[in-house]
């Protein structure tokens, strides 16, 4: 990853107008800021949630808050809970997807 020349930002993640996405199950609320082609995210996953597809995307990700499985297409999954966390190169493992239980969880993504 290479950061593009910007300046310092202070970001109030709390006036940053989160977007809502459906997933198979669930929906997740993204607070996105753009850092040129990096995007920067907290995302907050309500109870129940299941991605509606698989990502071959890289991420670096911490669990802030609740509890987070991450599901790899090859069968593989990692549950985590707050302060556990994974990085992923695009397309450099199995798909991915995210998918939470009872209590939902908010996470921490550079992409």
């Amino acid at each position: 990853m290479k950061l593009p020349e910007t300046p310092f930002t202070a970001i109030d993640w709390s006036k940053v107008e989160p977007t809502e996405h459906a997933g198979t199950t669930g929906t997740a609320l993204w607070r996105t800021v753009m850092m040129g082609d990096i995007r920067i995210r907290i995302v907050e996953y309500s109870p129940g949630y299941l991605a509606d597809h698989w990502c071959d995307r890289g991420h670096i990700m911490l669990l802030l808050e609740g509890e987070l499985t991450s599901e790899l297409k090859d069968g593989r999954e990692f549950p985590m809970t707050p302060g556990h966390g994974y990085k992923v190169s695009d397309f450099g493992d199995s798909p991915h997807r995210s998918k939470t239980g009872a209590k939902g969880a908010k996470l921490f993504i550079v992409d």
